[in-house]
Protein backbone atom coordinates (compact mmCIF):
# COMPACT_ATOMS: atom_id res chain seq x y z
CA UNK A 1 0.00 0.00 0.00
CA UNK A 2 2.87 1.96 0.40
CA UNK A 3 3.20 4.78 -2.13
CA UNK A 4 -0.20 5.30 -2.98
CA UNK A 5 -1.10 7.79 -0.17
CA UNK A 6 0.27 11.30 -0.24
CA UNK A 7 2.65 12.25 2.47
CA UNK A 8 0.82 14.02 5.79
CA UNK A 9 0.63 17.30 6.23
CA UNK A 10 4.28 18.29 8.09
CA UNK A 11 1.95 20.23 10.60
CA UNK A 12 0.64 16.69 11.78
CA UNK A 13 2.23 15.82 15.12
CA UNK A 14 3.85 12.24 14.96
CA UNK A 15 1.18 11.08 17.17
CA UNK A 16 -1.34 12.35 14.86
CA UNK A 17 0.74 10.89 11.58
CA UNK A 18 0.38 6.92 13.63
CA UNK A 19 -3.40 7.77 13.62
CA UNK A 20 -3.72 8.66 10.06
CA UNK A 21 -1.57 5.95 8.56
CA UNK A 22 -3.11 3.30 10.88
CA UNK A 23 -6.42 4.33 9.24
CA UNK A 24 -5.55 4.25 6.03
CA UNK A 25 -4.87 0.49 6.55
CA UNK A 26 -8.47 0.38 8.17
CA UNK A 27 -7.09 -0.14 11.84
CA UNK A 28 -5.80 -3.65 10.93
CA UNK A 29 -3.27 -5.19 13.08
CA UNK A 30 -1.91 -7.27 10.50
CA UNK A 31 -1.13 -4.30 8.70
CA UNK A 32 1.59 -3.51 11.74
CA UNK A 33 4.44 -3.87 9.52
CA UNK A 34 3.15 -1.91 7.22
CA UNK A 35 2.08 1.20 9.22
CA UNK A 36 5.22 1.02 10.61
CA UNK A 37 7.35 0.92 7.54
CA UNK A 38 5.14 3.94 6.32
CA UNK A 39 5.16 6.00 9.46
CA UNK A 40 9.07 6.01 9.48
CA UNK A 41 8.72 6.73 5.55
CA UNK A 42 6.61 9.79 6.11
CA UNK A 43 7.90 11.17 10.20
CA UNK A 44 11.36 9.90 9.42
CA UNK A 45 11.73 7.46 12.13
CA UNK A 46 8.94 5.44 14.62
CA UNK A 47 8.19 7.66 17.99
CA UNK A 48 7.70 6.78 21.14
CA UNK A 49 4.64 8.83 21.41
CA UNK A 50 3.17 7.26 18.06
CA UNK A 51 3.34 3.64 20.17
CA UNK A 52 0.33 3.91 22.46
CA UNK A 53 -1.28 5.55 19.82
CA UNK A 54 -0.83 2.24 17.10
CA UNK A 55 -1.64 0.12 20.25
CA UNK A 56 -5.16 1.63 20.96
CA UNK A 57 -5.78 2.14 17.13
CA UNK A 58 -4.94 -1.62 16.31
CA UNK A 59 -6.68 -2.87 19.41
CA UNK A 60 -3.54 -5.06 20.95
CA UNK A 61 -0.67 -4.07 23.64
CA UNK A 62 1.68 -0.95 23.64
CA UNK A 63 4.22 -4.17 24.66
CA UNK A 64 2.99 -6.10 20.93
CA UNK A 65 3.81 -2.60 18.96
CA UNK A 66 7.33 -2.10 21.14
CA UNK A 67 8.19 -5.97 20.66
CA UNK A 68 8.09 -5.61 16.73
CA UNK A 69 9.50 -1.70 16.80
CA UNK A 70 12.31 -3.14 18.81
CA UNK A 71 12.65 -6.84 17.05
CA UNK A 72 13.12 -4.98 13.24
CA UNK A 73 16.40 -3.17 13.14
CA UNK A 74 15.28 -1.22 9.85
CA UNK A 75 12.96 0.42 12.87
CA UNK A 76 14.56 3.60 14.01
CA UNK A 77 13.63 5.33 17.70
CA UNK A 78 15.19 8.58 16.66
CA UNK A 79 15.49 10.33 13.67
CA UNK A 80 18.57 9.76 11.56
CA UNK A 81 20.99 12.03 10.31
CA UNK A 82 20.89 13.57 7.01
CA UNK A 83 22.38 10.76 5.10
CA UNK A 84 22.41 6.93 6.35
CA UNK A 85 25.33 4.98 5.72
CA UNK A 86 24.48 0.80 6.15
CA UNK A 87 27.68 -1.30 6.23
CA UNK A 88 27.09 -4.87 5.77
CA UNK A 89 28.30 -7.32 8.52
CA UNK A 90 27.53 -10.59 7.03
CA UNK A 91 29.92 -13.14 6.09
CA UNK A 92 31.27 -12.67 2.84
CA UNK A 93 31.64 -9.18 3.59
CA UNK A 94 33.60 -9.62 6.90
CA UNK A 95 35.73 -12.49 4.61
CA UNK A 96 36.59 -9.33 2.01
CA UNK A 97 38.19 -7.29 4.94
CA UNK A 98 35.00 -6.01 6.10
CA UNK A 99 35.64 -5.99 9.74
CA UNK A 100 38.28 -3.32 9.02
CA UNK A 101 36.06 -1.29 6.86
CA UNK A 102 33.63 -1.29 9.67
CA UNK A 103 36.32 0.03 12.09
CA UNK A 104 37.57 2.62 9.81
CA UNK A 105 33.64 3.48 9.27
CA UNK A 106 33.43 4.07 12.86
CA UNK A 107 36.57 5.52 13.82
CA UNK A 108 36.38 8.21 10.79
CA UNK A 109 32.79 9.35 12.01
CA UNK A 110 33.53 8.75 16.00
CA UNK A 111 29.86 6.95 16.03
CA UNK A 112 29.32 3.43 16.80
CA UNK A 113 26.70 1.53 14.91
CA UNK A 114 23.24 2.78 15.06
CA UNK A 115 24.12 6.59 15.83
CA UNK A 116 24.65 9.64 14.21
CA UNK A 117 27.17 11.92 14.12
CA UNK A 118 26.78 15.37 16.73
CA UNK A 119 26.67 17.21 13.57
CA UNK A 120 24.03 15.34 12.25
CA UNK A 121 25.30 14.60 8.76
CA UNK A 122 25.72 10.37 9.03
CA UNK A 123 24.07 7.72 10.37
CA UNK A 124 26.09 4.72 10.44
CA UNK A 125 23.99 1.54 10.54
CA UNK A 126 25.42 -1.95 10.48
CA UNK A 127 23.39 -4.79 8.04
CA UNK A 128 23.39 -8.39 8.01
CA UNK A 129 23.94 -8.70 3.96
CA UNK A 130 22.75 -6.85 0.66
CA UNK A 131 22.98 -9.43 -1.45
CA UNK A 132 25.96 -8.03 -3.06
CA UNK A 133 28.64 -10.42 -1.95
CA UNK A 134 30.55 -10.57 -5.08
CA UNK A 135 31.04 -7.02 -4.98
CA UNK A 136 32.65 -7.65 -0.82
CA UNK A 137 32.69 -5.78 1.38
CA UNK A 138 29.57 -3.78 0.74
CA UNK A 139 27.63 -0.61 2.03
CA UNK A 140 24.98 1.45 0.67
CA UNK A 141 24.76 5.13 1.01
CA UNK A 142 20.96 6.74 1.37
CA UNK A 143 19.70 3.30 -0.24
CA UNK A 144 22.35 3.47 -3.15
CA UNK A 145 24.54 0.35 -3.23
CA UNK A 146 28.31 0.54 -3.44
CA UNK A 147 30.61 -2.26 -3.40
CA UNK A 148 34.42 -2.63 -3.29
CA UNK A 149 34.68 -0.23 -0.44
CA UNK A 150 37.77 0.20 1.58
CA UNK A 151 38.78 2.67 4.41
CA UNK A 152 40.43 4.72 1.90
CA UNK A 153 37.45 4.79 -0.40
CA UNK A 154 35.27 5.36 2.57
CA UNK A 155 36.97 8.75 3.61
CA UNK A 156 36.53 9.88 0.53
CA UNK A 157 33.24 9.26 0.68
CA UNK A 158 32.67 11.13 4.20
CA UNK A 159 34.17 14.08 2.69
CA UNK A 160 31.90 13.79 -0.46
CA UNK A 161 28.61 13.79 1.72
CA UNK A 162 30.20 16.25 4.04
CA UNK A 163 30.50 19.15 1.23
Amino acid sequence: MRGKHTLIDVRVTKPDAASVIASRYDNKPDALLEILHDLQHEVGHVPEAALPVLAKALNISRAEVHGVVSFYHEFRRKPAGRHVVKVCRAEACQSMKGNELAEAAQKSLKVKFGETTSDGAITLEAVYCLGLCATSPSLLVDERPMGRMTPQKFEALVKELAS
